[in-house]
């Protein structure tokens, strides 16, 4: 079952890395009565995810923090390790993006969103998309046709449908 408006996130833990190394998030701490941008991408550094939908939530931080959102947060299924260097890399840690990693797929698989395409060495990965949650709760959600595509998602289009 794919996730959509309305739906309540499920119960996930994410890993990210802390200031003693590798650390749990737990989804209900998280979303739990908080108002979060969350993004997703098919994998950290690829062309379309580094070039374009990353930098679209770096640029569209300040918005969203002025339309109430209390956290952003960008999910992949890569390891913390990845996550962390990519954060820096593109600048989204600097803007205050939380990089989270779904190391296994298991928040991906259980709202639907997960896909693999061999031929570019993706397997179990994430769909791309975006989405508004209120107190863990589904409020906007932005679905790619295409992996390779970052329109629907952006961070900009987010901040206009708030």
């Amino acid at each position: 079952m794919t996730i959509k408006v309305g739906d309540r996130l499920p119960a996930a833990v994410f890993r990210r890395i802390g200031a003693n190394g590798p650390e749990e998030v737990r989804s209900e701490a998280l979303f739990g009565g908080r108002r979060v941008a969350l993004f997703a991408v098919p994998g950290a550094f690829t062309p379309t995810c580094h070039n374009t939908h990353v930098p679209s939530f770096v640029q569209a931080a300040r918005a969203l923090s002025e339309k109430g959102v209390d956290e952003i947060v960008c999910i992949s299924v890569n390891d913390p390790f990845v996550m962390k260097a990519w954060g820096e890399a593109t600048g989204a840690t600097e803007a205050g993006i939380t990089m989270l990693a779904d190391p296994e797929g298991a928040f991906t698989k259980a709202i639907g969103m997960d896909f693999s395409a061999p031929p570019a060495g993706l397997v179990g990965r994430s769909r791309r998309y975006s989405m508004l949650v209120e107190d863990g709760v589904v409020k906007i959600l932005n679905v790619e046709e295409t992996p390779g595509q970052a329109v629907c998602s952006l961070g900009r289009v987010l901040v206009d449908q708030i």
